[in-house]
C-alpha cells in the first residue's frame, strides 16, 4: 500500500507543491506550500480516523489531503481538476491500485467550494481539512495586511482547530480572530461560500458543521 509519507518522498510531489507554491505567491496568493498541504493531509487523516473510517481511507484521504493543491502549478482557475489529472499519472507510476487512485483523483477534483461537492468520504474529510487553515502564518507579505482582505483575515488568524466529535456528531471550527487586526465580519465576507461547502461535507459525514470565533458560536 502507498502511504502518505511514500508520496510526501517524491520528488515530483515536492517539486509541483514548491511550484505551485510559489506560483500563487506571485499573483498574490496566501501560502500553498508544505504547511499548509501537510496540515491538510493530517487533518484530513485525523478526520478520517475519528469516525473510525479505518487506516486505509484515512491514508488515502492523508494522500489527497496532500496533493490537493499542485494544479496552482498550471493555473489558480480549474486547480482541482489539473491537480487530479496530475495525481493520476504520479500514483500509478508509483504503483498504487487503480481503484485507490480513483478515490484520490476524485476527492482532489472536488475540493474546490466554486465548482466542487464532497462526493466520498474521503472528499469530505479534504473539503474540512483545506478550508480549515486560516492562519498568519499563511501571510507572505505582512505590508499587504492594509489593502488585502485575504491577507488582513488570515492574519487576524491568532489558531483554528477543526474539532471531530464523533459521539454527538460534530464537526467544529474553531478560530481566534484578533480583532484589532480584521472584523469577524470580514470572515464571513471572503469565506461564507467556503462555510457553505464545509457544511455539505460535514453532512456527508454525518456531521453537523459548526463555527466558533473567539469562543462565539455562530453556525
Amino acid at each position: 500500500m502507498i502511504t502518505i509519507e511514500d508520496v510526501k518522498k517524491n520528488k515530483e510531489v515536492l517539486k509541483l507543491i514548491e511550484k505551485a507554491d510559489q506560483v500563487l505567491g506571485v499573483i498574490g496568493y496566501t501560502e500553498h506550500g508544505q504547511r499548509h498541504c501537510s496540515l491538510a493531509a493530517n487533518i484530513a487523516y485525523n478526520i478520517m480516523m475519528r469516525l473510525g473510517r479505518g487506516e486505509k481511507r484515512a491514508q488515502l484521504a492523508a494522500i489527497a489531503g496532500y496533493m490537493h493543491d499542485i494544479g496552482n502549478v498550471i493555473n489558480r482557475d480549474y486547480h482541482a481538476q489539473t491537480a487530479s489529472v496530475l495525481a493520476f499519472s504520479i500514483l500509478k507510476e508509483m504503483g498504487m491500485e487503480l481503484s485507490d487512485v480513483l478515490e484520490i483523483i476524485a476527492a482532489i477534483g472536488n475540493h474546490d467550494e466554486r465548482d466542487g461537492s464532497p462526493v466520498s468520504d474521503i472528499g469530505a474529510a479534504v473539503i474540512l481539512a483545506d478550508k480549515s487553515d486560516v492562519h498568519r502564518s499563511r501571510v507572505r507579505n505582512t505590508d499587504m495586511i492594509k489593502v488585502d482582505i485575504h491577507d488582513r483575515v488570515n492574519y487576524a488568524a491568532k489558531s483554528s482547530f477543526l474539532r471531530i466529535d464523533e459521539a454527538n456528531k460534530k464537526a467544529s471550527l474553531e478560530i481566534i480572530i484578533d480583532t484589532s487586526i480584521s472584523q469577524v465580519m470580514e470572515y464571513f465576507e471572503i469565506f461564507l461560500s467556503r462555510m457553505v461547502v464545509c457544511r455539505r461535507a460535514a453532512q456527508f459525514l454525518g456531521l453537523q458543521f459548526e463555527l466558533e470565533i473567539n469562543g462565539y458560536k455562530l453556525l
